[in-house]
């Protein structure tokens, strides 16, 4: 059975294909190709992969990462499609499921919004939810550099805290959308934001997410 997940690395590898290997994504600093290479090392090289929390790791990251960005791009786009190796942690649904879900999607929407002509998707209920609940359980990592009090809210008034502070600043949207704003994707995130305008400026401005 499809998970969500293994849906959004599907749908991950097909735009990745079609933008070709030098398009724009959302990630400062990155084509496609670079996005490519960090889905692959992330997956496949957990001693280069753990830079991406670890600074003194940074740089063995970003080498190991350059020499994947380096393979031809249709290696890359297949070793995403097949996924882990067998022995990876990642190649069991329930890890899959629970550490890519919004992984991919994020790198989705990274590749999609960097293009001049985009629409937001609609998302499934089901996705919406699956997104939210993640959210809920990771808001308070994802806003800990928030400079500003920040609530994360649905369109039904659900809501999570993401960092305590004042002023307050609400932030309301669609899960999905919420997602990408508390993954420092503010700029391509639309939602609506309430509170103090210069505490607005200042969260749009803020590094958030991990």
């Amino acid at each position: 059975m499809s998970t969500h997940a293994q849906r959004e690395r599907l749908l991950l590898a097909d735009l990745l294909e079609t933008a070709g290997p030098y398009a724009p994504t959302l990630c400062d600093g990155w084509r496609t190709r670079d996005l490519a290479a960090h889905v692959v090392v992330r997956e496949r090289r957990s001693d280069a992969a753990a830079g991406l929390v670890l600074k003194p790791l940074a740089a063995r990251l970003a080498r190991v990462q350059a020499e994947f960005a380096a393979k031809p791009y249709e290696e890359l786009l297949q070793l995403i499609r097949t996924g882990p190796p067998r022995l990876s942690p990642y190649a069991l649904k329930q890890v899959d499921e629970a550490a890519n879900t919004v992984e991919f999607y994020v790198h989705t929407e990274d590749v999609r919004r960097a293009q001049s002509e985009w629409t937001p998707r609609v998302l499934d209920p089901v996705f919406s939810d699956a997104l939210w609940s993640r959210i809920e359980r990771m808001a308070r990592m994802l806003g800990r550099r928030s400079p500003v009090g920040l609530v994360l809210r649905r369109p039904d008034g659900r809501t999570a805290v993401a960092h305590r502070g004042t002023p307050v600043v609400t932030v309301t949207g669609e899960p999905g959308e919420l997602t990408l704003f508390v993954f420092g994707r503010q700029g391509a995130a639309r939602v609506g934001l309430e509170g103090d305008k210069d505490a607005q400026t200042e969260l749009l401005e803020a590094k958030l997410g991990i």
